[in-house]
């Protein structure tokens, strides 16, 4: 059995720390987050070091340092001609035909599955380096995050490069007018793929509008009127798939927001911190210093006596008149060596005592200087930590800047009525959910769920037969 059903692919905001699950949105079921599927997660930094290094480190060759490139990554962040990285989210259905936790729901699931496993064999000038399969929020959907990029490059600049246009050129995409871009003509045939694969599993692309035979006048005009019935169901489809990328992106606007002013104050914290260390360490060595600088002079000094009595000739009292040979050796030969070893002995004993305060001195003050070069790390860390969480925070101030539009063109009641609605229809969906599921109590309880059940799909059915009347009107 066929059965007939949308295809959308759409430009994402590109939060990547919502796809992966950093936090969790409003428009999310927390339950249902396990079933996620993880194509690719590599860090985009890291992405951009493998890709575009080499064409860096060839382009800065007989460069100026002022016109040399230090960080391509930080290049394309700070400028304005190209995107650090796009988004596509690629979906079959809506809600209300293929949501979640339904057969048809698990369906689009596996042909989603079997789609994106050739995507970056389809486009390999399309580098992903994040890919997910969400289950738990109203419709399965893909978000695929790419950096586009060029190689062999013959214009101005680096040899590999970052452009979507060119990367989209070289995959056969050349582009029309304002409205036949490169990137639509892409994602339509990415659409087509995603119908192909679709038809494989009794999926048939449903593409509302198509041409029909020659007709009378009078059903000509029927056939019009119902082209323009079908136009403006295609129309509300869009609005509503848009409607629910933007309730989503409100959702991780505002838990970024949080989570960047959560961060950003613990950062300020680990700052201080890691300063207040820094200079006590400082000061730690500049305390070792002074005191190794006092007793560079006394050992000094020991070295020089040492030295001194390593070298000096003893001077001999000389004999007196008839003094006999044993008086002179015990009275003045032996106490001038008595003097002399005790003397020495005790040096010995303070150069011994000084290289013991010196080596634990050396020690410590190794392990100061070790200290302080470890917390002089940890402020490196925290001042990069700082820089990515203002990049974040601009970008998401540019979907902030977006929600503000739209707020500005739809109005705040009607974004404000749209939330809601969405709320609405996740609470009815989750009591359906919960109205199919056969209650495990007495057989009371089970008739009175079928009597219920029966109920509800009857006045379901009127309501979709008086719907039909109308259309046929």
């Amino acid at each position: 059995m066929t059965i007939k059903r949308t295809i959308s692919g759409m430009i994402g905001a590109g939060s990547l720390a919502h796809n992966r699950r950093d936090f969790i949105a409003e428009n999310v079921d927390s339950d249902r987050v396990h079933l996620n599927i993880c194509y690719q997660n590599e860090n985009l930094k890291e992405v951009y070091k493998e890709l575009f290094d080499d064409s860096v480190e060839r382009y800065n060759v007989g460069k100026r340092k002022d016109r040399q490139i230090t960080n391509y990554y930080e290049k394309i962040r700070q400028g304005k001609q190209e995107k650090l990285f796009h988004e596509v989210i690629v979906q079959i259905g809506n809600r209300e035909d293929m949501a979640v936790g339904t057969t048809e729901g698990d369906l689009a699931v596996k042909v989603l599955d079997e789609y994106v496993k050739n995507f970056q064999q389809r486009n390999p000038t399309l580098h992903v380096f994040s890919c997910y399969l969400h289950q738990d929020e109203a419709t399965p959907h893909l978000h695929i995050d790419f950096v586009p990029y060029v190689i062999g490059w013959k214009g101005k600049g680096m040899d590999t490069r970052v452009s979507l246009k060119q990367a989209l050129k070289s995959l056969g995409f050349e582009g029309g007018n304002k409205h036949d871009t490169e990137l639509n003509q892409w994602i339509n045939h990415e659409k087509e793929v995603l119908a192909e694969v679709a038809r494989q599993h009794g999926i048939e692309w449903e593409q509302k509008g198509t041409h029909e035979e020659h007709l009378d006048v009078y059903n000509f005009k029927k056939k019009e009127r119902k082209k323009e019935v079908q136009a403006l169901e295609q129309e509300k489809e869009y609005l509503t798939a848009e409607n629910e990328g933007l309730i989503a992106q409100i959702a991780e606007v505002r838990a970024d927001i949080q989570l960047l002013k959560d961060d950003k104050e613990q950062a300020v914290k680990d700052k201080e911190e890691a300063k207040k260390r820094a200079e006590k360490a400082e000061k730690d060595l500049h305390s070792l210093e002074e005191r190794r600088e006092r007793l560079q002079p006394v050992m000094d000094n020991v070295s020089k006596e040492i030295k001194e009595y390593g070298t000096v000739k003893a001077i001999l009292p000389e004999a007196g008149t008839l003094e006999r040979a044993t008086t002179y050796r015990d009275k003045k030969i032996k106490p001038l060596f008595t003097q002399m070893k005790n003397k020495i002995a005790a040096m010995a004993a303070q150069v011994k005592e000084l290289t013991k305060e010196v080596e634990k001195w050396k020690h410590k003050y190794q392990e100061t200087k070790q200290a302080y070069n470890r917390v002089q790390r940890e402020l490196d860390t925290v001042c990069e930590e700082k820089q990515q969480l203002s990049e974040e925070k601009q970008q998401l101030k540019g979907v902030s800047d977006r929600y503000d539009r739209v707020v500005r063109v739809l109005g705040e009641n009607v974004v404000e009525d749209a939330v809601q609605q969405d709320i609405q229809e996740q609470k009815v969906l989750e009591e359906k959910r919960q109205m199919e599921q056969m209650p495990q109590g007495s057989i009371h309880e089970r008739l009175a769920w079928g009597a219920r059940k029966s109920e509800m799909e009857n006045q379901q059915r009127k309501k979709n037969k008086t719907k039909n009347r109308g259309m046929e009107r």
